[in-house]
């Protein structure tokens, strides 16, 4: 089984690999290969620069020599995805042309000087947000309505506020949605993919609000 590559960043754009434990081992549980930026228990701070360097470094392991990872990457599906300011550099590592699609936890753009940004989106992306009580909510919004025309988008809002479910064992529903995206994204799987597909998808009903454009 390929690992495919999901590169994250950290909430207030800190460099502590651990800091989303629960939640990136859930998706990892799921056959893809989660880098997070930063050290275990680190310190400092991250940028979207990271985010490309984990994608190049996952990328070079799948061939070298030694590997513990070589021939086990998909190196052709591979995710970025990002919680509050690490979701600002999820949008900007999205930018690179291998990104197959962008997942934006509990964020949004700040400033209207950065939604550029959004133009240069070209893969399908996911929103997971924490309702009207998240800080991110009205930002996540207003970029939602000023994506590209034609561009695969999911828009999932749980009332959990900013700081998610991530804490949660197995990273709570955020995790388990989160596991969902990816392994239609990035797997093709026709259970996950239902989730979020059709008039009775897994998330029409129950506690998510969710909207969607150009998903088949």
């Amino acid at each position: 089984m390929l690992l495919p590559i999901v590169a994250w960043g950290n909430g207030a754009c800190r460099a502590d690999g651990t800091m989303f434990e629960n939640f990136l081992k859930e998706l990892a549980s799921h056959g893809f290969l989660v880098i997070a930026s930063g050290r275990p228990g680190g310190t400092g701070r991250t940028d979207a620069d990271m985010l490309t360097e984990a994608i190049d470094w996952a990328i070079a392991e799948n061939g070298r020599l030694g590997s513990r990872y070589r021939g086990r990457i998909d190196t052709a599906e591979i995710a970025v995805m990002g919680q509050s300011c690490g979701g600002l550099e999820a949008y900007e590592a999205s930018a690179d042309p291998r990104v197959t699609t962008t997942g934006i936890w509990n964020s949004g753009m700040l400033s209207d000087l950065d939604n550029h940004r959004l133009a240069r989106l070209h893969a399908p992306i996911g929103y997971f947000v924490g309702g009207p009580s998240d800080i991110a909510y009205e930002n996540a919004m207003d970029d939602w309505n000023r994506l590209p025309a034609g561009l695969p988008a999911f828009m999932g809002n749980l009332d959990v506020g900013h700081f998610g479910t991530y804490g949660q064992s197995n990273g709570g529903e955020f995790g388990r949605v989160g596991a969902a995206w990816l392994k239609w994204q990035l797997k093709g799987d026709p259970a996950a993919r239902a989730m979020f597909v059709g008039q009775n998808c897994g998330l029409c009903s129950g506690p998510w609000q969710i909207m969607r454009k150009n998903l088949t």
